[in-house]
């Protein structure tokens, strides 16, 4: 606990008694880092942002300039109460981003995993929950409580309902509303959000076996023509594929969710 002799901290920035600032640490100037923050080792606050709330922020993680990390929520239910934000390890988060913490009736806790980048602007709602690898692009916003898997691409100006689940892998592209939760892999576009189909340059990029590919493929023409309702045509594909990343799809799809599906067009 306390402060690390080795950490960096500027004459004018501001650290509340209780702060924890971790082996190497760097605060610039003018930050200010609150008496519940943790900092773990090699973290760097650039000038002019804050880090508030119970937050605690992951090894190598740097938080860029007026960026405004573990704020209360932006819940009017929201009543004081002690809630977190928990933050991974190696994330960038670019000038003027906004992470809140949780809220009570939300669990509590809002999570970040490992190597996101959430560029300028961007926003984590309340208790939202985000894997690893992700990337939000300028000015997009998670709205409370989303769930957002591994690997996850969201494009600029887009802004995801509260309570959204996105799959692993999925890709939304910019200026988009997303209302419904996106299957894995889903390529998602369009003002009102549309399925369009799937991130086939991401699998590609990730070196997902052809046979993989083709069997998403296969699944969605699938999901998009078959016959029957939608959870119809989910059930009967997952009796008919060996495929680990249809099988994905299809757990997803019938796993717990606050909202519908966003379906092939």
């Amino acid at each position: 606990m306390g402060i690390h002799p080795t950490a960096n901290i500027h004459a004018s920035a501001v650290v509340e008694d209780g702060a924890t600032i971790g082996e190497n640490a760097i605060v610039g100037p003018f930050c200010v880092i609150g008496s519940d923050v943790v900092l773990g080792p090699r973290v760097e606050v650039k000038s002019h942002a804050v880090v508030t709330g119970c937050t605690v922020v992951g090894e190598d993680t740097v938080i860029f300039q007026f960026a405004s990390v573990g704020e209360i929520p932006q819940d009017l239910k929201f009543k004081g109460e002690k809630t977190r934000l928990e933050i991974g390890k190696r994330n960038r988060i670019r000038e003027g981003a906004t992470l809140n913490t949780g809220t009570e009736g939300g669990g509590g806790l809002t999570r970040v995993g490992d190597d996101c980048l959430f560029m300028t602007g961007a926003h984590v709602g309340h208790d939202a929950i985000v894997g690893d690898r992700v990337i939000v692009a300028n000015q997009s916003a998670l709205a409370g409580h989303c769930v957002v898997a591994d690997d996850v691409i969201i494009g600029g100006l887009s802004g995801i309902h509260q309570f959204v689940r996105i799959g692993r892998g999925a890709i939304i592209g910019a200026v988009t509303m997303v209302t419904n939760d996106v299957i894995p892999y889903g390529l998602v576009q369009g003002p009102r959000g549309s399925l369009d189909g799937l991130n086939l340059v991401g699998l590609k990029r990730k070196g997902v076996a052809r046979s993989d590919i083709t069997a998403l493929r296969a699944a969605f023409q699938m999901l998009a023509q078959g016959e029957g309702a939608f959870i119809e045509r989910v059930n009967r594909l997952g009796g008919e594929t060996d495929s680990d990343y249809v099988q994905e799809i299809v757990q997803f799809v019938l796993g717990d969710s606050d909202r519908s599906f966003l379906t092939p067009g």
